[in-house]
């Protein structure tokens, strides 16, 4: 059985890999690396399907050095350390090289384990990961460790390797036809791929075997065929990962930043990934965090939008969810509230902000008077317009002022109401 045509063209040396230029290309740091013919402890960090298996090989050629591979997800130290047994120590004068995939499966401990090899020159580690290093991998691996981000690869380039696939195709597998593709057919291959360069090889492939011939021999691949095989875009999407927080961080930031069309983009990405739970959460907390006292309201609405999303579910679900996330970009924003509670709290935690004045405390009860509470305390309502100055905070702390009034409509209104009263 013939390998997977993703497999048979992978490229063999750094000038035929697809995208990453920011790395390997002419005079970036990577290709530097690679050229130099020596291995430091390297992490990948990207999304699959975008070169780094391919680029750890290269990088073991031009080392002239065997690249043993593992997968963290089903590897353990010991599968290591069986590794390291099992070689000849003039084989491997400087260690094992060895590429360790999706090194955030490996714990902690796992990974100090790993930190003692690397440490005693006994592996020299490429380990690669989806998910963001800085949050997954260990604080010592990463200190002795390059990182590299690679990136989802452009829909150009991705329809430049597939015109490769279709040649090798055509000359391999394929010699008594004539392989005819669409161009729109690969674009729309490649943009249905997001980035990623194997699956869109392997929908080609696919394209190839549901490829019926004509009288004339010719093997034609058109757009029908294409969706056919493609069905649905790939999602970078993971509940749990890095792609989760940065869509809901971009999500929070496009309506914080008055922008509608950005935030229905980033929700229909949530949305098309089916996390309810995770919009209407940040839907609500968007409402008091960035909206907040320059649009009461707000909150309630959302509220609203959201109980309908939550009681119609998908697909349905993403009307009230849309107008619950255009109306927060469109609305007057202020952060006033967050920002008071967050001084306040600092202060909690970061001094002595002393006793509740007596005064304020409790009087509801046999005994208050004679330890003082309550005693002193005015009664707000009898007094005109329903206001009397008296001292609410501790005394350390006595002329804090932790909320500042927003720069907006209804806030200076508030404001202006206050400054009339309490004047």
């Amino acid at each position: 059985m013939s390998a997977p045509l993703a497999d048979r063209v992978r490229p063999l040396n750094v000038d035929d890999v697809v995208g990453q230029k920011h790395l390997v290309g002419e005079g970036k740091m990577l290709r530097r690396i690679i050229e130099s013919g020596k291995v430091p402890n390297m992490i990948f960090y990207g999304p699959s399907g975008i070169g780094k298996t391919t680029i750890a090989n290269i990088m073991a050629k031009n080392a002239g050095k065997t690249l043993h591979r593992l997968n963290a997800t089903t590897a353990s130290v010991s599968d290591i350390k069986d590794i390291i047994a099992s070689l000849n120590g003039f084989m491997e004068p400087d260690g094992v090289l060895l590429y360790l995939d999706e090194i955030q499966h490996f714990n902690k401990k796992q990974q100090q384990t790993l930190l003692e090899f690397m440490e005693n020159g006994k592996i020299t580690l490429i380990a690669s990961t989806t998910e963001n290093p800085y949050f997954y991998i260990y604080n010592a691996v990463l200190s002795r460790s390059v990182v590299f981000e690679f990136k989802p690869v452009e829909t150009d380039e991705i329809v430049n390797a597939l015109e490769k696939c279709i040649k090798v195709l055509q000359n391999d597998d394929y010699k008594s036809y004539k392989i005819e593709f669409e161009k729109e057919a690969l674009y729309h291959i490649a943009e249905i791929s997001g980035g990623d360069v194997r699956k869109a090889i392997n929908s080609l492939e696919i394209c190839m075997l549901a490829a019926v011939p004509d009288k004339s021999g010719i093997l034609f691949v058109g757009m029908e065929l294409a969706q056919q095989a493609t069905q649905r875009k790939s999602i970078k999407y993971d509940r749990d990962g890095d792609s989760h927080y940065d869509i809901l961080s971009a999500f929070q930031k496009s309506i914080r930043g008055s922008d509608p069309d950005a935030a229905v983009h980033y929700l229909a990405r949530l949305v098309s990934a089916g996390d309810l739970q995770s919009i209407v959460r940040r839907l609500m907390v968007i409402a008091s965090e960035d909206i907040g006292l320059a649009y009461p309201m707000a909150a309630t609405v959302v509220k609203s939008c959201v109980d309908s999303a939550l009681q119609l579910g998908f697909p349905e679900a993403r009307i009230p969810l849309a107008q619950a996330a255009v109306l927060l970009a469109t609305a007057p924003k202020s952060n006033s509230a967050i920002s008071a509670i967050d001084a306040a709290m600092a202060d909690i935690e970061t001094m002595d902000v002393g006793e509740i004045p007596a005064h304020l405390k409790d009087a509801h009860y046999s005994g208050a008077q004679k330890l003082g509470h309550g005693i002193d305390y005015k009664y707000p309502h009898i007094y005109e317009n329903n206001y009397i100055k008296q001292q609410y905070l501790p005394d350390k702390i006595k002329n804090k002022q932790y909320y500042e009034y927003g720069n907006n409509k209804t806030e200076q209104t508030v404001k202006g109401y206050w400054d009339k009263i309490k004047k």
